[in-house]
């Protein structure tokens, strides 16, 4: 009799305890930033996912957009070096070259400049947890940038108010040592009908989306991406083509990219670097990126 009461005793108490994890959640993994220079937010388990080999490009072969790239690469080195910078907004032409810049920035920044400088992806479906990855960063011993990729609101996604708490900083201020960078499609993060939509049914049409678009307001950059010319599309052939040696007469290649960018009615840093891409599998050489 007593050993059935001190087993039931023991169930409640797994019970209980199973309960208190439950309200506090998942214990923090350990995160070392020194195991790699990317990362990727995992909030299930609170853990940074080291990146062992991230997908970029060399700094020097983005092409057609040199203005934008030495603003993002100035606003990220004096970030690196303990200086005042701007959260950022890259927005603008889709395949332009957007997130292969904020990756290309941070290598050249990290690498070349010699500074421990981190980025930590986090997906789009995450955005929610940003204040839960700002607690984990701020005692972080590097610079870190918080970058996420393709982001946008749809109707009734009300995560934007994570990101915009995060911005702001709230009583506590962000973290002297986080900075974030942002890629979209979308100038103000969300679409023009959801906008057009709420102004009309507002009894103010003017303050039914202030707090909406008030959100790109909070990047201190915006920089813009926009469909690129022929001249810049053949100089990102030529270039990449260079870089890789891929040998090809100049002619040729340039007729062949054209008729590429042609077939997919479009001209932009992802056509040619898919251009690219079956070039070097057509002449049977290999593409070893950064």
């Amino acid at each position: 009799m007593q050993d059935t009461k001190i087993n039931l005793l023991i169930t409640e108490m797994q019970k209980l305890s199973a309960a208190i994890e439950r309200i506090a959640g998942p214990a923090p993994a350990v995160n070392d930033w020194d195991m790699a220079e990317c990362f990727v937010w995992g909030p299930q388990r609170l853990h940074l996912q080291p990146v062992s080999k991230p997908n970029r490009v060399d700094l020097t072969l983005i092409r057609g957009v040199d203005h934008v790239r030495d603003i993002l690469f100035d606003n990220t080195m004096r970030f690196a070096e303990g200086f005042p910078a701007n959260n950022v907004l890259l927005w603008g032409a889709r395949g332009m070259g957007k997130s292969s810049l904020v990756k290309a920035v941070h290598a050249s920044v990290a690498r070349d400049a010699g500074i421990r400088l981190k980025l930590v992806e986090v997906h789009r479906e995450d955005i929610s947890t940003l204040p839960i990855l700002m607690e984990i960063l701020k005692s972080a011993p590097v610079p870190v940038i918080v970058f996420c990729d393709d982001l946008s609101f749809d109707h009734d996604d009300t995560s934007y108010k994570s990101l915009k708490a995060v911005l702001d900083g709230g009583i506590e201020g962000r973290p002297a040592n986080v900075l974030l960078y942002a890629t979209s499609n979308r100038r103000h993060l969300l679409p023009r009908d959801m906008m057009e939509n709420e102004q009309s049914t507002a009894i103010n049409p003017s303050e039914a989306v202030e707090e909406k678009v008030s959100l790109s307001d909070r990047f201190g950059l915006w920089l813009g991406f926009y469909k690129c010319s022929q001249e810049d599309y053949l100089e990102m052939i030529d270039s990449y083509a260079a870089y890789f040696g891929l040998e090809s007469d100049p002619a040729k290649l340039r007729s062949e990219a054209l008729e590429w960018s042609t077939t997919r009615g479009a001209r932009s840093g992802r056509v040619a670097w898919q251009f690219i891409q079956d070039l070097a599998g057509r002449l049977k050489r290999k593409i070893d990126l950064v």
